[in-house]
């Protein structure tokens, strides 16, 4: 006989949405599933090659046919899928560059169809915020643009694909994560824009993807006074409820942003923000890409519980959360098996990566002809997409140079003139990501410019500074195809710029 303990068990579970370690279903997790644990969320780690991860999705689909099955691939410079080599499509910003919302439905739902395939069936993306602040260090490439009603119709655009494939979408970062300056993942951010900007503005994507359906709805871990001047977010009744539920009229799941970043956990402590997340009208805990364990998992379905029991947290908004985690996954289900059946599209990556291409060549500029050195100077990597994901163009240049040098610089390496020695009379690529955010790269380029003017500059972040170099290409995006499509320019073997 099911008692009330169990039903409350079973929907703190649910509402979870927990990562892992390793490449195949540890006990502990499959033991939860059978529990009633809703999700799973995959990240790099989790992810070797299609076949493995169909293997391993299949794993959890063993112990419950109907889980959320989560990944947090947005292609572009924040992939889970590629995380090895770098991602078959670009990013938001390059889809918006070209703005065509038709090619990106066609991304989407390419993206959808390989999610799909591998058993993923709901995405944490695509990223809605306005990019209205050139200096954001967590958003940038990963938004369409800074205007919002272009960030409005690839959004739409966007979410019909990727759930034309049968992938629920995610749209992130509520209510908008695009004017700050601070990372959530390592402190709390504060956007103190009034009522009318935030509605002209920051919310107009979100609308756009209400109107298109969208099913899921990720919330933001930043402050808005505007809204609340207590409370970020995630945490906020009169953003979740009020404005997002009530205002807004959406009636689908919202899940946290990951409850383990550092502007919930540091604060409020990883227990109490997932508490007041839900009471605020959140369905779903991200768990995110930190804690990945059954200790976490068994602490937070406890601390569920115990706020229910001591009258925190009423059973019923447990219920409710619970009801649309397990709707959503029936939902994919009913739809994921005719994504399986459609034909890929194998071209639509690179052919929305060359469109993106702004090119930019001055009078003097000979086009290269051998081998050039390839310096690449290196930020530190935005928190979202990591470390490990290879970027440039040395790789996809060595296609058409074989043997093509390189070096990489970052804040405090090699002078100038050790960069022009290295290069040992070779023509120099110099492959910069947001320039305008680091002024240690500015300079490094400045100089290098100064001494060696035939350089070719590939800038792969937001291209904010005017055309520099014989040869400027500003990719709008680190993803693979990017740096395909730079070196066919490179090389001269671009067909039409």
């Amino acid at each position: 006989m099911t008692t009330v303990t169990d039903t409350l068990t079973r929907n703190a579970l649910a509402v979870l949405q927990p990562g892992f370690h390793g490449t195949t279903a540890p006990d502990w997790l499959l033991r939860r599933l059978a529990e009633g644990l809703g999700s799973v969320a995959l990240f790099a780690r989790n992810i070797e090659s299609p076949e493995q991860l169909a293997a391993l999705t299949a794993e959890f689909r063993a112990e419950r046919p109907e889980v959320l099955v989560v990944a947090d691939e947005e292609g572009g410079d924040v992939t889970r899928l590629e995380a090895r080599r770098g991602s078959s499509f670009p990013g938001n910003l390059a889809l918006g560059a070209v703005d065509d919302p038709a090619l990106t439905s066609e991304v989407a739902a390419e993206l959808g169809r390989r999610l799909a395939v591998c058993g993923v069936n709901l995405n944490w993306a695509p990223s809605a915020d306005v990019n209205s602040d050139p200096a954001n260090p967590v958003v940038g490439v990963r938004s369409f643009g800074a205007d919002p009603q272009l960030v409005a119709r690839h959004t739409a655009a966007y979410v019909q694909g990727l759930q034309g494939a049968g992938v629920a979408a995610c749209v992130k970062h509520f209510p908008g994560h695009g004017d700050t300056a601070v990372d959530s993942h390592h402190a709390l951010p504060r956007i103190g824009v009034g009522l009318d900007t935030l509605h002209a503005r920051e919310l107009a994507p979100f609308r756009a993807a209400l109107a298109a359906g969208t099913k899921a709805v990720m919330s933001a871990h930043i402050l808005v006074p505007a809204l609340d001047p207590g409370r970020p977010a995630t945490l906020s009744p009169a953003t979740l409820t009020g404005l997002l539920r009530g205002e807004l009229g959406y009636q689908g799941l919202i899940v946290t942003d990951g409850i383990d970043m550092q502007a919930i956990a540091g604060t409020y402590g990883m227990e109490r923000g997932t508490v007041l997340a839900l009471a605020a009208g959140a369905d779903a805990i991200c768990v995110g890409g930190g804690p990945a364990d059954d200790e976490t998992v068994v602490a937070l379905r406890d601390a569920i519980v115990r706020a229910v029991h001591d009258g925190d947290l009423p059973a019923e908004r447990l219920a409710d959360a619970a009801a649309r985690v397990r709707s959503l996954a029936t939902w994919t289900t009913d739809r994921t098996g005719a994504a399986r059946e459609a034909m890929p599209d194998l071209d639509v990556g690179l052919t929305a990566a060359r469109r993106a291409l702004r090119v930019s060549r001055a009078e003097e500029y000979v086009p290269i002809s051998e081998a050039p050195y390839v310096a690449t100077f290196t930020p530190v990597a935005n928190m979202a997409a990591g470390d490990a994901t290879p970027w440039g163009v040395a790789a996809e240049l060595d296609r058409f140079f074989p043997g093509t040098p390189t070096g990489s610089f970052r804040d405090g390496d090699a002078s100038t003139a050790e960069l022009i020695r290295s290069a040992a009379g070779r023509r120099i690529v110099a492959v910069v990501r947001d320039v305008h955010r680091h002024p240690w790269m500015a300079t490094a380029l400045g100089e290098l410019l100064a001494t060696r003017p035939d350089t070719t500059v590939v800038e792969m972040g937001v291209p904010q500074a005017p055309p520099a170099g014989a040869l400027y290409i500003a990719t709008h995006g680190a993803a693979r195809v990017c740096g395909r499509a730079a070196a066919e320019i490179i090389a001269g073997k671009d067909a039409g710029h």
